[in-house]
């Protein structure tokens, strides 16, 4: 190991130490919660926010959030998200945002409709403040961090240090997950999602988070190890999160991180002149074996209950009638009142009560499309359209963000199966936003600090 490794080695183990002590001793993870909110606005007021140092605390906040919903160390439950809009806009104090991001004050604009009509048709005892931030805090906070990254010029060894800021605590995620489960075999008894190999928590989000992981060490073994003790290192953490993701039996996550990978692969390889494609494909032969070991393996501690829960069956070999765990009623259930009310939609919050009205089960949506559609109406569908198309635009005009598709894919994928939960959707998406400068100096890792 060389001299320059033993920064980022100590750094994961630190991460790893993190991991440990929360299973260990529960109350650490609530010191370590309080810490990240009350350092990450120190960080950014002391450095005054030179090098988006809002970004690096905001990515840090989205990074660890579901290790501390499921051990407690959260504030308040939702305060992740609200954590990355107090960063950002402390950011926007020192560096302001974009006067040119008019695609996104009307989304926010947009949203505001709705919001007024739900102070108005939830129910007498519903909390209507809860209600409605449950709903709107996800897409406020992907408006106002993307007010501040669209069009704002980034070196690229800065997104690799915004990217190991988020990639750092998913690792403290993973080895929580390893002293919470040890023995696999004990508690993988079928094809459903599996609690017990998810920290006891949703493994909807948890698989997101540790799919998106997946995807940033995985990257980093490609684009940003120096060494190859750091090739080694980031391989086998994106390997051990791979693992750990596909034991929590949550689908959506893990294909999205996935699908990430391809996307990040074939872009590099179509920007690379012949001696770069060379070197990609032993890269992607080696990433291949290691994946499809890590798959084998998996295969084996859980009988082929793996291979049976990706091919849509249950414990048993029997194909299951539905491949999405009855959420398309839910949707459906969305588009009837979408249908209803087509102009305004119901309200913030109001879907869940239409539904339960309807059908007697009380349920929240797992699709951000559909209840945008339901308590936003026609304006939801605009709001959407934007979302979709101005990355795509900004893709056209900056070829040079090869994360941009990559971005993009995990928000869109991500919002069709987990809503938007946790911060992870809306922060990434608005990194699309970023206008990536191959010819900047080059920026210090945090690593190596400033």
């Amino acid at each position: 190991m060389k001299k320059e490794d033993q920064p980022y080695l100590y750094l994961v183990l630190f991460h790893v130490v993190i991991g440990a002590l929360g299973f260990l001793l529960p109350f650490t993870a609530k010191i370590y919660g309080y810490s990240i909110f009350i350092y990450g606005v120190y960080y950014i007021i002391k450095k005054q926010n030179r090098n988006n140092e809002a970004l690096i605390a905001a990515a840090y906040v989205v990074g660890s959030e579901v290790f501390l919903r499921m051990t407690g160390g959260n504030p308040l439950y939702e305060i992740s998200k609200y954590g990355v809009m107090v960063f950002i806009l402390i950011g926007m104090y020192y560096s302001g945002f974009s006067k040119g991001a008019v695609p996104y004050w009307i989304f926010l604009l947009l949203l505001v409709p709705s919001v007024i009509i739900s102070t108005f048709t939830l129910n007498f005892d519903t909390n209507i403040r809860k209600a409605i931030a449950f709903n709107i805090s996800g897409p406020v906070c992907l408006g106002l961090a993307s007010l501040y990254t669209f069009r704002r010029k980034i070196a690229l060894a800065e997104i690799n240090n915004v990217l190991l800021s988020m990639g750092l605590p998913i690792i403290t995620c993973m080895v929580y997950l390893t002293f919470y489960t040890p023995n696999v075999q004990d508690v993988v008894t079928g094809t459903q999602s599996n609690f017990q190999t998810s920290g006891g928590y949703g493994p909807n989000q948890v698989a997101t988070i540790l799919g998106l992981g997946m995807f940033i060490f995985f990257s980093r073994v490609i684009l940003d190890s120096k060494t190859k003790f750091q090739v080694i290192l980031n391989l086998i953490i994106a390997l051990n999160i791979t693992y750990r993701g596909m034991l929590t039996f949550s689908r959506g996550g893990m294909i999205t991180g996935f699908l990430m990978i391809v996307l990040l692969l074939v872009f590099l390889y179509f920007k690379s002149n012949f001696g770069g494609r060379v070197k990609l494909n032993y890269i992607i032969v080696l990433l291949m074996g290691a994946m499809i070991a890590t798959w084998s393996y998996t295969s084996f501690q859980t009988g082929g209950l793996i291979d049976k829960r990706y091919a849509n069956q249950d414990a048993a070999g029997r194909v299951k009638k539905s491949q999405f765990t009855g959420r398309e009623e839910v949707a459906q259930n969305e588009i009837n009142t979408f249908l209803k009310n087509p102009i305004f939609g119901v309200g913030v919050g109001k879907g869940a009560e239409v539904r339960e009205e309807e059908t007697g089960i009380k349920v929240l949506s797992h699709d951000e499309i559909t209840r945008m559609l339901a308590e936003h109406g026609s304006l939801g569908i605009i709001a959407l359209l934007l979302l979709f198309f101005t990355p795509l635009v900004l893709y056209l005009e900056n070829k040079f963000n090869m994360f941009l598709l990559c971005f993009v894919a995990f928000w869109f994928l991500t919002i069709n199966h987990a809503a938007m939960r946790t911060a992870a959707p809306a922060f990434v998406y608005s990194l699309s936003l970023l206008n990536v400068q191959l010819g900047f100096p080059k920026k210090k890792s945090i690593v190596e600090g400033e």
